[in-house]
């Protein structure tokens, strides 16, 4: 029972807390916060900047829409920034929801809602962008919330992320929220040196229980033994595996050893031979004692189970596709009638206004009828309009099933009650890899919706060859380092030097979480380095010699032991060599002496040899007729004489070879000298020997003669001079270890300084580097080929071309093909294009040579595959005729189309452009901003 005065307390703290502008907020929210969420809101409230890290569907979002609860409270505005433009809209459609469509505002690469609104979301790029262009829309900002701030890690746009941290005002406090990563404390630390206070709130605590299992065939058995939730199996901070502190269900285990002794008495029937097996790797094909479920029939145990909704995670878009038309053809059914009739209005509202002829391309029916039914797929290379219908249903609770692939797991708010891997192991691009301990839980994070699941689950399906052990390792690892991948682009640079110059820039990139976590891990250097010094201090003391310099001697004996130790070790070679290169260099007629092998004593030379391994043809004393060989020598040959080889001489003839083996006897006997030259291998093997020789002699008779060497103590003196030269040798490697990662950032910078100088972007005014007019366009492209397009821009590579034509163009710019869709460079439309294309060409070319030279990553290949599908979209084909004869998908085409769009709208607004391009860029959007490409959920 409380005593009076901790009731007084809290009474008091009631009462402070109701005059706060959180408890306003609660007020408006129909669920009581958890404790993280509190605290994190009180430091947002108290004036500080938050990281807040915690598990997939925690509700750390609520941190943020509490930041911008306060800013419209303050009367300041709040930018909400997300990493992909699915989760921007989502994330749109809830504030609006809240404060009102006139309120809240939209931008995107492609997209403009409501620009002016006090809340406005937005792709991180977007704010980017903003920040360089210094853009009016900054004035009275001050919120912004940094939705999965761990996509800093991503080695393709993570930089964008720590530019907008870096260039924020200081005054604009920053809310930033991220998955559950293993160095927090660090992140904040850095974001605490960068953006003043921050305070950091982490949370392992998963709101809705996770239970893990495994199927096997269809049945569905528990991954521990007992009963193990996900905040159990993966304690805050695990490292170890899961079976060092909970058991694997031994269910699992003797299943595991079944299918091991299995495979191993197919491999002894196979007599122990090797084939391919159907994954590629070597081996067999791995047998199993388990009938695998289809993946209607996976659904289908999920239904029974009560486990639905669910996500089926498959890496593969053909496998997601795959899998609804499985459920079709097994005539699945998830759905009620008035459940069906419900998705058939809100799929029919929803694509009125798509053309019906672009339907059949679609694959609407297909995709509709999978829908009604309650199952369907969800991956990037959908139309945007058919994955929001999809997340809509879902969110609903009309569609029971998805197949997805893993993109769907980063941001996209789509929580279910169950998720499903099929697989461990996913295809990068590249090869096959592991799915990491971080990767799984990101995915499993989708398990358990709040406020409606009492817990989710984690389904693997057994595969031949699943290692039980290994699934509960990564259910016992749940969280993952954070990464900088930040490195100065070309336009950051320039944007950089155009802003603060090029001094104040080196110091702005230092202070990148990049550089913060190069120069912690220095700093553990460092101290290694110190410790080391203090220990050579210390030797250097023991080593001491009352007669003389010791470490000048301890030098001498040391360089004495490299050159003897480095002579013995590069003699044999060096024989070798010398002794390839003299047989090499032998000639009819020259007389030798062969020290070993069958043909060993003096001989004639009757045919060279210069090839790769010289093996000349030689006439031994014996009128044996034998080939000389390196392994015959024990060093370079020596030519001893010269005897003529009569013209018409054959080793086939008896009296021939007693006729020459006679003239060599002669020519022995009476001392004949050798022809010019013959013995100059052999004198400059010689010469080197007898230098390296010399050497060590000279070395010998120096150490002999320092002081040092008549000291009784020597040896003792020896050992610790021995111990100090290697800890020496440590310690440098240390200090150089420190110096690579020591202001790697700015070294990058001052390589991009060079190129933007080289081709006059940047110049030397007086003191002063500052950006050149040609540089000016520059900071306003922004990309991963900026500074290629702005080369192609000065070579006049857009003139000239109608707006059909630059549409075209502009894909070699942004498209990036798949391997699989590179081959013969197609021709191109017309005249024009083609030698625009030509002149891309050569541009990147040149660049590339340039990068290479002051050792830069290399701007990637203008890439040829979407012209065509562009150029007949732009003149108003329809989109079957537009993608006919190639392999991609509709989706990915609205995709890129919007990043051509994107592009076209960066150049139209790029400074003293000339005026026809600028118009040909407004009319290339209109022309390709149609049909499926122009629709969108969103009303505007």
């Amino acid at each position: 029972m409380s005593t009076p005065a901790e009731r007084y307390a809290a009474a008091k703290a009631r009462s402070t807390h109701s005059r706060t502008q959180l408890s306003r907020f609660e007020q408006t929210v129909d669920f009581e916060l958890d404790p993280f969420q509190t605290e994190a809101c009180t430091s947002l409230e108290n004036g500080r900047g938050v990281l807040v890290a915690a598990p997939t569907g925690a509700g750390k979002t609520v941190v943020g829409e509490f930041a911008v609860f306060m800013a419209l409270q303050r009367g300041l505005k709040a930018f909400y920034t997300t990493p992909i433009k699915a989760l921007s809209n989502q994330k749109y459609s809830e504030l609006t929801a809240v404060h009102g469509s006139e309120r809240v505002g939209l931008l995107t690469g492609d997209t403009s809602i409501n620009a002016d609104a006090d809340v406005i979301v937005m792709t991180t790029e977007v704010l980017r962008n903003m920040l360089y262009a210094d853009s009016d829309a900054l004035d009275n900002l001050g919120y912004v919330v940094m939705d999965e701030v761990h996509y800093l890690a991503d080695r393709f746009r993570g930089a964008v992320w720590e530019e907008v941290i870096i260039h924020l005002p200081t005054e604009v406090k920053l809310v930033s929220l991220s998955a559950t990563v293993s160095n927090a404390e660090e992140f904040g630390a850095w974001l605490d040196t960068v953006r003043g206070d921050t305070d950091v709130v982490v949370s392992e605590h998963r709101p809705v229980p996770l239970w893990q299992h495994v199927m096997v065939g269809q049945n569905l058995i528990d991954l521990f033994a007992g009963d193990i939730a996900f905040d159990e199996a993966a304690p805050a901070g695990a490292e170890a595996g899961a079976r060092d502190q909970y058991d694997v269900n031994p269910e699992l285990l003797d299943l595991a050893s079944n299918e091991i002794r299995l495979n191993q008495r197919a491999n002894w029937g196979a007599g122990g031979r090797r084939g391919k097996s159907r994954n590629g790797r070597g081996g067999p094909p791995q047998q199993t004692v388990v009938r695998r479920a289809t993946r209607p029939q996976v659904i289908s145990v999920l239904d029974r189970a009560d486990l639905l909704p669910a996500i089926t995670f498959i890496f593969s878009r053909a496998g997601c596709e795959g899998a609804v038309s499985q459920c079709l053809h097994a005539g699945l059914w998830l759905t009620t009638e008035d459940e069906r009739d419900e998705i058939s209005a809100t799929i029919d509202a929803a694509t009125m206004d798509i053309p019906r002829d672009d339907l059949e391309i679609l694959g609407f029916w297909t995709w509709r009828e999978g829908l009604i039914r309650g199952f369907t797929a969800h991956h990037a290379g959908m139309l945007p309009t058919f994955k929001e219908i999809v997340e809509r249903l879902f969110a609903a609770g009309l569609v029971k099933a998805v197949f997805a692939t893993e993109t769907l797991a980063l941001g996209v708010n789509m929580p279910a009650r169950t998720v499903v891997l099929e697989k461990l192991d996913k295809f990068n691009g590249e090869a096959h890899v592991n799915v990491t301990a971080g990767e799984y839980t990101q995915l499993t994070g989708r398990a358990g919706r709040r406020g409606i699941d009492v817990e989710g689950h984690a389904v693997v399906l057994w595969q031949p060859g699943t290692d039980p052990g290994a699934v509960a390792g990564l259910a016992s690892r749940r969280t993952y380092p954070l990464n900088s991948s930040f490195r100065p682009t070309y336009n950051m640079s320039i944007n950089l030097v155009g802003q603060f110059g090029q001094a104040r820039s080196r110091e702005i990139l230092e202070t990148s979480f990049a550089q913060f976590q190069a120069d912690r891990s220095v700093v553990g250097l460092a101290k290694q380095v110190r410790s080391r010094e203090e220990s050579l201090r210390g030797y250097e003391k023991s080593m001491t010699c009352h007669l003389g310099d010791f470490r000048e001697y301890a030098n001498l004996r040391r360089e004495l032991s490299d050159l003897e130790s480095n002579a013995s070790r590069d003699r044999s070679r060096t024989l070798r060599s010398a002794a390839e290169a003299s047989l090499e260099s032998l000639r009819p007629g020259d007389v030798i002496d062969v020290p070993g092998g069958r043909s060993q004593g003096f001989a004639v030379v009757l045919d060279s040899d210069t090839s790769r391994e010289p093996r000349p043809t030689v006439l031994t004393l014996e009128t044996q007729i034998r080939r000389v060989g390196v392994q015959d020598l024990d060093g370079p040959v020596q030519v001893l004489s010269r005897i003529r080889i009569p013209k018409h001489f054959s080793a086939r003839s008896p009296k021939d070879r007693r006729d020459l083996t006679s003239s060599l006897r002669d020519a022995l006997r009476d001392n004949r000298p050798p022809r010019n030259g013959a013995d100059r291998v052999a004198a400059g093997y010689s010469a080197s020997a007898a230098a390296e020789e010399r050497a060590i002699t000279e070395l010998r008779r120096r150490l002999r003669a320092h002081p040092c060497h008549g000291c009784s103590e020597r040896e003792q003196h020896a050992r610790w001079a021995e111990r100090w030269w290697k800890l020496r040798r440590e310690t440098d490697k240390l200090a150089g270890q420190i110096r690579g990662r020591t202001n790697t950032i700015a070294k990058t910078f001052d390589r991009v300084s060079e190129v933007l100088a080289h081709y006059g972007y940047l110049e030397r005014r007086e003191d002063a580097v500052v950006v050149s007019a040609a540089g000016q366009k520059l900071r306003r492209i922004y990309g991963e080929k900026d500074l290629l397009i702005a080369l192609c821009i000065e070579a006049g590579a857009f003139a000239e071309l109608d707006a059909a034509e630059l549409a075209a163009l502009t894909t070699v710019l942004v498209y990036q093909a798949k391997r699989e869709e590179r081959g013969v460079r197609p021709v191109m439309p017309s005249i024009a294009l083609e030698g625009s294309v030509e002149a891309i060409v050569r541009q990147w070319s040149q660049l590339n040579d340039v990068e290479e030279q002051h050792r830069l990553p290399v701007t990637g290949e203008p890439e040829l595959s979407l012209v065509w599908p562009m150029f007949k979209w732009a003149q108003g084909r329809s989109l079957q005729a537009a993608l006919s004869g190639t392999e991609l998908a509709a989706g990915d085409f609205v995709r890129w189309t919007k990043q051509v769009i994107d592009l076209l709208d960066q150049l139209a607004k790029v400074p003293d452009l000339p005026a026809g391009l600028q118009q040909s860029c407004v009319r290339a959007i209109r022309l390709v901003r149609r049909g499926v490409v122009a629709y969108s959920n969103i009303s505007e």
